[in-house]
Order: structure tokens, then sequence, then C-alpha cells
């Protein structure tokens, strides 16, 4: 433990003397202007949706960030404000306000009016940074209603102001302090987002990855909206080890202590954070480059399986846990593995403004050595973990075996290989992937009424019945064969787990239609596990939706209108009514699906032009995999306390 620490110390020291003088105006650079953020914001944030929403927030986070890698900052506050109004503040060195020459205007001023302004592209301001093209302050600027940046320096504190981009007051010194820092506050420009409120929650769990993975920085997160107020300090010292005992908090460790590494060359380092648990068949591997998450992974990925496979093979045969002709796979190494990577690194190369992936050839083979050289000693030191893991990683070669035999039985009996379709099975005419859905109806009476009342030439129907296998508690060879899965497997045609080929995929809308109660959400959960564990493509590119049916039919002679919730129901109550109290609405509960006519199942939940579906989307892989490790995992306790913490937000539990 105490050349772990040792190792962070090093880390932290190497962060923290990324430069050691003043930053001045002549580390801003200007590139071009401002002109296309408005046209094209996808092009800076991604989308105009809810996760740009966000990002904008990210940007200006990131700032802060970055003067906490370059060792000048080490407290940050993010503030929801009333009306969805966002106030960021640090206690950093405070963004330059001497003149910048190129443009001859104060620094401050530059960079939030011009793209590609900032201490990023001389190599003097920051050497470590996450805000990699300089964009973040202009773009949230040119994207916000208003904008309003004070900043703490020199002995006074100055200001600037700016509306859609455009400067409304020039930078002014309005007080004195005794402080450093930089305050940004600014309001989302509604024309602009397709919505302007932000949830808590999202942020949270952005601003507790940066706590986690800048050890001693503390983040503040506040919602300051009357009647929403919450907030939460993060100061994590033990860095990206707690992040994962953060993420295996609902499982069992196949050894208590997280293994920890790190290393460095030049200007790059690495700090790897690893434990298996004996509870889980799935791999988690959270990746960063310079505390940007990077969610396709990429080279610093790349490295640490190349190492990890090659190491424990190596470690079996040295101590005759493998054969000499024995071998382990990368997958079967990485079973129940949680993993966090962060690379710190001068020239990022990210896959676009958003970062999703890193491509830095570099980091692979930093990684690469840091992960072999660290966890073999550690295996060495350790013997009875490196035994426990190696044979975790020998029964998942097993079962991987098992489900190969499984699936060449499944194929032999199914005739998989011609294309035989599952009995259960009602297929459309329509042969275009992009064009095509299939509806899975539990029980054969909604089945019935949804073959009945489908479009035909483009809407397929499979039929499940019963409760199906949890695959939060079973391997793969399970799955193939079961009476309940396989015929979804089959029916997609796209293969499961490290099969799985997207392109092969027969529908582009897959539609859980389950019933609005208990049971029906029952069922949904069990089919989501089953897609995020094996099929996690289908909701990473969209293609996952569940059905919306109505609650309530209301009927006033001849017509008849449906509620999805209690307040429609009253709603369209009350304009059947037309305003006399006295006239009778006949209201009914719909029981279930199977309750409903084909014409009826059509009209409301099946016609594109007047249904309504919910897109299952995977905002965050450690969230997504934290909730169904509790609500199908194992441990009993952890789901108690996550129904009893979450009851008071089931307004109706039948819905």
């Amino acid at each position: 433990m105490a050349e772990e620490r040792n190792e962070l110390n090093e880390l932290n020291e190497l962060s923290t003397t990324q430069t050691d003088h003043e930053y001045g105006a002549s580390e801003i650079q200007v590139l071009e202007g401002l002109e296309a953020v408005r046209k094209r914001p996808g092009m800076y944030i991604g989308s105009t949706s809810s996760s740009g929403l966000h990002h904008l927030v990210y940007e200006i986070v990131d700032n802060a960030i970055d003067e906490a890698l370059a060792g000048y900052c080490d407290h940050i506050t993010v503030e929801i404000l009333d009306g969805d109004v966002i106030k960021v503040t640090d206690n950093g060195r405070g963004v330059p306000v001497d003149i910048q020459a190129q443009t001859g205007r104060p620094a401050l001023e530059v960079v939030y009016t011009v793209l590609h302004a900032g201490g990023k592209f001389g190599g003097g301001g920051y050497k470590v940074s996450g805000g990699l093209h300089g964009v973040g302050g202009s773009v949230v600027n040119a994207l916000s209603e208003w904008m309003e940046v004070r900043v703490y320096k020199n002995g006074q504190i100055y200001e600037v102001k700016f509306s859609r981009g455009n400067m409304t007051q020039e930078m002014t010194v309005v007080g004195s302090t005794d402080r450093t820092g930089t305050e940004v506050v600014f309001k989302p420009d509604p024309e602009m987002f397709d919505d302007t409120v932000y949830d808590y929650e999202t942020l949270h769990r952005r601003m507790r990855e940066q706590a986690f993975l800048n050890a001693g920085v503390r983040i503040l997160m506040a919602d300051r909206r009357p009647g929403q107020e919450q907030e939460e300090s993060m100061h994590y010292e033990g860095g990206i080890r707690e992040f994962v005992t953060f993420i295996n908090q609902n499982k069992s460790p196949l050894h208590e202590q997280v293994i920890y590494m790190a290393g460095s060359k030049e200007d790059s380092m690495a700090e790897i954070a690893l434990q298996y648990c004996e509870d889980s068949y799935n791999e988690i591997i959270v990746s960063f480059a310079n505390n940007v998450h990077t969610p396709e992974g990429g080279m610093h990925e790349e490295g640490l399986k190349r190492a990890l496979t090659n190491v424990l093979n190596a470690y079996g045969k040295k101590v005759k846990i493998l054969k000499d002709e024995d071998k382990v796979s990368g997958d079967d190494c990485r079973e129940g593995l949680t993993c966090v990577i962060s690379v710190k690194l001068t020239e990022a190369q990210f896959e676009g403004q958003t970062k999703a992936k890193l491509g830095n050839s570099e980091m692979r083979t930093l990684v690469n050595n840091v992960v072999s050289d660290k966890l073999e000693q550690f295996l060495e030191e350790n013997p009875a973990v490196g035994k426990a893991i190696l044979e975790k990683a020998l029964m998942a070669s097993r079962a991987r075996e098992a489900a190969r035999k499984a699936r060449e039985s499944v194929r032999r009996k199914t005739a998989l290989e011609s294309g035989q379709m599952p009995d259960k099975l009602q297929d459309c005419n329509e042969r275009d992937p992009a064009l095509c859905e299939l509806y899975i109806v539990e029980g054969d009476s909604a089945a019935g009424s949804a073959i009945d009342g489908r479009d035909s030439r483009f809407q397929a129907i499979l039929a499940m019945w019963g409760k199906m296998l949890n695959v939060e508690k079973a391997r793969a060879d399970k799955i193939y064969g079961n009476d309940k899965l396989y015929p979804l497997v089959l029916g997609l045609g796209a293969g499961i787990g490290d099969e799985f080929n997207i392109d092969k995929l027969r529908y582009h809308k897959i539609i859980i239609m389950s019933d609005a109660d208990v049971d029906g959400a029952h069922i949904r959960t069990l089919l989501l596990t089953f897609f995020f564990r094996y099929m996690r493509p289908l909701i990473e590119r969209g293609y996952v939706y569940s059905a919306v049916p109505p609650l309530y039919k209301l009927t006033r002679g001849k017509t008849t209108r449906v509620a999805y919730d209690d307040i429609q129901r009253e709603k369209i109550a009350e304009e059947m009514r037309g305003g006399n109290p006295n006239v009778k609405i006949d209201i009914s509960r719909f029981k279930g699906l199977g309750e409903m006519d084909a014409h009826e199942l059509w009209d409301t939940t099946m016609n594109p032009e007047t249904r309504t579906l919910r897109r299952i989307t995977l905002e965050d892989a450690v969230a997504a995999d934290n909730i169904f490790t509790i609500l199908m995992g194992e441990k009993v306790e952890p789901r108690k306390e996550w129904i009893e913490e979450n009851a008071k937000y089931a307004l109706n539990l039948d819905y």
C-alpha cells in the first residue's frame, strides 16, 4: 500500500508540475472565428438534445479541470440555479485578462468570442488538457441566451457579458478581491435546444467521475432550483481505486484489494485500477483520456487487454495452473473484471469533438508496459489472488466451450444456418432492416391481437410466454437452447455475446410490448438485462424501444378515447363532458394487452402515426450496470434499499 501511495504521489507531482510559469495572454492563440456554431451546433456538442445541453456544462467544467491538472485548482463548484441557469466556479489562476497580441483585445474577451482560442495550442498554457480543441468557452457562449464571466485575479474582479455569442459588456473591473479563479454563469438558448431543463443526476454522475479521476480535487454539485434543492461534495483521495470500489459496491469481490498500477513516460502518464467479482460474468472497462470519458475505448484499452491476457497466461504456466498447451482467451481473462483506466498526454488525438475514442498508438504501448510490469509483480506478491483470478478465467473458458457446443447443438436442431425462423415469430414482408419493426409480446392472447392488428408489410410479432431466464445469474451456455430466449436470438439473426454482429440484424426497431403492470415491468427488465449483457450494440445504436399502452378507456355514447396516465384521464374526461359536470363518462381500466381487440391495439400502441414509443438509451454504462446488478443480481439488501429509495417516484405502480 505504501508503494501505491508513492506511485499516486508521483502522478500528482507530474500533474502539478506541468506548467510552472504565469498563465498570460501570450499563451492564447487565435485560429478562426465563431460563425458556424449556431448554424451547426451538433458539430461541436454532438446534438441539440438533452446530451448536448448537458455537454455545455462539461465544456466549462473541463476548463476548470485543466487548471486542476496543471496544479492550480483544488475546488470546483457546479450549480443549477433557478430557471436552469448554470454557474461554474473554480479557484484556479483565472482566465488571462491582459491584451492578446493577435487581436489587440483582452484575452478574457477572446477566449469566449473566438472559436479555437485558448491555452491548449502553444504547449505553454496547458501541457495536459481535456479541452483539446479550445472551443469550450466560445461554443457555450454562442449557444447561450446570455453568459456572464467573472475573473478573480491580480486583486481585482473582472467582468464581461455576452448574449448569443456577442459581447454586450466589454471587460470591466467591478470590484476588488483576495482570491483567484473564474466564475461562469450562463443560460442555454431555448432557440438552439429541444429542451433547456437540466437533469441533476446526469450532471452529478459526470462530476463524480471527475472527482474520482482527480484525486484530491473537491467538486461540489448543487441544485438550487426551488423545490429541488440538493447537493453533494465529492472528494476522493484514493482516486480511481475508489472509483472501482464504487462500481463494485453491490457485487461480491473475488479479492478485497483493488489492484492499482501507474507509470509514465516523458509527458504521458497512465494509471489503472482493477478488481474481479466472483458473482459477475461481464466485464466493465471505463476509460478516460485527459479526464474525458472515451466510451468507445481506443488505444489505451487495447494496451490493457493485450497485457492482461499475456500476463495471466504467462503467470498461469509459471505456477503450473495452466499446462503448456493451455491458453485462456482475452474474453476469459476479462470475465467479471471491473477496470478504470485514466491516461494523460500532451497531444491527445480524439475522434471528433465529443471525444469518444482515443487514437494515440503510444498510449497502447504505455498502458501495455505498465500493466505487464506491475500486474506480474502484484501476482508474484499475492499468489492467492493470482490463483483465484486464473481459476475464474479457466471456469469462463470451460463455460465458453460449453456455450460453443450448445450453440452447435442448437444450430443442428433448429437449422440455424439455413435461416429457419422460430415458430412463435410472425414475420413481416419487408426485407430492409431499416424499415422493419419487431414487437416482442408477452402471452398468446396479446400476440394474437397484435398479429391481427399489425401492418404486416413492416411489423413482425414474436410471442413470448412465461418468465424468461434471468441472464444476470447465468452464463452464455445457459442461454443457447433456452426455450424462452433462444427464439428471440434466432429471430433477430445477429447472434449473441462475442459472436454478435449488428450488420446481420433483421429489425432496426425492437419494441418490447408488455402489460402496464408489475409483471409487465418485470418482463421488460428481464429483456433489457439480456440486451444489455449480450446484445449491447442494440441499445447503443438506439434500436430498442418500449411500447406505451394506454391505461384507461373513456366512453361517452359512441365516442371513445384512451388515456395513458391519471392526469391525462382527468383532462380527457373534462373535455368529453364539454364543461357539463353532470355528463356521465364511462371510464374503464385496461387490465392487459390481451384484453384489447386488434383494432384497439393498432390504434393505441402500434400505429406509427398515433403510438408512443420510449427509446431505451445508454447514457451511462456504469449506471446501467449498477441498476441491472441491483435489480437482477444475487444480493437482496441493495435491491430492497433501491426500492425503498425510489418508491416515492412511483406515482402509479401499475404503469
